[in-house]
């Protein structure tokens, strides 16, 4: 059993996140209701639900983070910034952005650069790199242009991640790469994370933020 103190600065580090394509409303409501009871960090999901969870969320410090353009980070410039500018018109309070990995990929870093640096002007930004679809060179290029874009922090992964299907040692291994290369950033860990031993293997590799839908499991064996 943690003490009082202990459970709240760990629940402080959880984005609670929701991001089903087939949550319902009643859905989303719940995932609110659980972050509002144990205090996490935020509420993570999907641009449609941005109105409601601000709603669910008044009078709270919980913040409402809003997953933009999973889970490769294709669509147009102009797409992309039209969906973060509704999710802040909407009352998102920070961005969890797709960095383009094709473009990654393909080596067209000023391509990348131009778009981040519009996108990261709207709200507070994490910048999603996909780690596991990168190699090591290419996470710290990653790394170094989300730096540069202007987020306050560096993301490994969303939804359909290759490394979501490995041990999370791997992905601990990548949060390491990611503190050296961009040493000034936060760095959000997310995928798989599923119990309190997750966490924090995650938070002694370098993790500031845990993405995770199973943050009222990790609160209940802390409860324990």
């Amino acid at each position: 059993m943690y003490d009082e103190d202990t459970m709240k600065n760990i629940a402080k580090l959880i984005d609670h996140t929701n991001i089903k394509k087939g949550a319902t409303a009643k859905d989303i409501k719940k995932t609110c209701d659980e972050a509002k009871e144990y205090g996490f960090r935020s509420v993570c999901i999907n641009p449609e639900w941005v109105k409601l969870v601000k709603k669910e969320l008044t009078d709270t410090n919980i913040k409402v983070v809003v997953l933009i353009d999973p889970p490769m980070g294709q669509s147009s410039h102009l797409h992309r910034c039209h969906l973060c500018n509704i999710a802040k018109r909407h009352g998102a309070d920070e961005l969890d952005i797709v960095m383009n990995i094709i473009d990654l990929k393909y080596e067209r870093y000023n391509n990348i650069l131009k778009d981040l640096k519009k996108l990261c002007k709207i709200l507070p930004t994490k910048v999603i790199i996909g780690s596991g679809y990168l190699t090591d060179e290419e996470i710290i290029k990653a790394a170094e242009i989300t730096k540069k874009a202007g987020a306050f922090c560096v993301k490994t992964a969303t939804e359909k991640d290759p490394l979501e299907n490995r041990e999370l040692k791997e992905k601990a291994r990548h949060l390491k790469i990611m503190r050296k290369a961009a040493p000034k950033l936060l760095i959000k860990a997310a995928g798989k994370i599923k119990n309190l031993k997750d966490l924090k293997m995650m938070t002694k590799a370098g993790a500031n933020i845990i993405g995770a839908s199973s943050g009222v499991k990790i609160m209940k064996e802390i409860r324990k």
